[in-house]
């Protein structure tokens, strides 16, 4: 499943069930309004300038309260044991962790770099399959070089010009944490693929409980200490950012996206997925008004590449 900024289905339980034609209708709209929603994550993250460690709780308790109700209506649950819940606990906790990376790694780099080096997450469970002793197709080795090469590129490291050297001397620090968030985030989808026999809204909301509750011992003195402190953090406008994230691109569009799932084949879903990359970019040109560095878009043209390439084939 997708965590907001995750490659989506990675940590589905399953691949996608093949579904007949009619049920297979409407998964390329699903799939695209989720994407699209997204990409729009990384705005509501900086424009509610909240921390990102309380953006990621209130998004928990929101999200987890929108799916449990859905769940509810669908009467989809199933009884765990356990196992079970040590994996949802695990993957729960690295799931948040990985968010507040990712949302840490906007206010280094620009969003679309860190979204972009954030898609780099399939080479990383390659790497985690690889220390369980599966062996690693030659195959995939030249699309791995062409996506760390792409990393290289777009961390800002590599300055060509007096124009780069002002904009992204720091753009590296983004560029570490969204790969710290992108290893996280392996880590989620590794525990979940261990519940294969668990509704993924089911998993997503028990994890964001675990998640949220590991989280709560300081995300509320934080809370309180801003509102003690800067009451003006704490402001209407911050509010409606963090609920507009856990309502809508948590509760809503993992619905969406979990029926588009449903719908669509793995290649279709590797192909649409890079609607959400696409939509961070513009929102960061547009909105944001950051411009990469020529290397820093090379950099992203190689990660894109190489992870389409590679979720293709897979």
């Amino acid at each position: 499943m997708s965590q907001s900024g995750s490659a989506p289905g990675a940590a589905l339980g399953s691949a996608p069930v093949p579904q007949t034609a009619p049920a297979r209708s409407g998964g390329v709209w699903r799939m695209l309004l989720a994407m699209a929603l997204s990409g729009t994550i990384g705005l509501f993250v900086v424009e509610s300038g909240l921390p990102p460690l309380l953006v990621v709780f209130g998004r928990c308790v929101l999200g987890g309260i929108g799916l449990a109700a859905w769940l509810g209506l669908r009467r989809q649950w199933v009884q765990l044991d356990r196992s079970d819940w040590l994996w949802l606990i695990v993957g729960g906790v690295a799931l948040v962790l990985n968010w507040i990376a990712l949302f840490t790694a906007y206010r280094y780099s620009s969003i679309a770099i860190a979204t972009v080096v954030y898609h780099f997450q399939p080479f990383i469970l390659l790497g985690l399959a690889a220390l369980q002793g599966e062996p690693i197709e030659r195959r995939k080795l030249p699309w791995l070089v062409l996506a760390l090469v792409g990393v290289v590129l777009s961390s800002g490291l590599i300055q060509v010009g007096d124009t780069d050297k002002v904009n992204h001397a720091v753009a590296w620090q983004g560029v570490v944490l969204a790969l710290v968030a992108a290893s996280l985030y392996s880590l989620t989808t590794v525990a979940t693929r261990r519940l294969v026999h668990v509704p993924s809204a089911q998993i997503a909301m028990l994890q964001m409980v675990a998640g949220g509750a590991a989280l709560a011992f300081w995300a509320l003195p934080l809370a309180l200490h801003l509102w003690e402190q800067s009451p003006q953090t704490m402001s209407a406008r911050a509010a409606v950012c963090v609920a507009i994230l856990g309502v809508v691109h948590t509760a809503f569009m993992y619905t969406v996206m979990y029926a588009a799932f449903q719908r669509l084949s793995a290649p279709a879903i590797a192909a649409l997925s890079f609607v959400y990359p696409a939509v961070a970019l513009l929102i960061d040109l547009l909105w944001f008004g950051a411009v990469p560095s020529p290397v820093q878009w090379l950099g992203m043209a190689c990660i894109v590449v190489a992870v389409l390439v590679h979720r293709l084939r897979k």
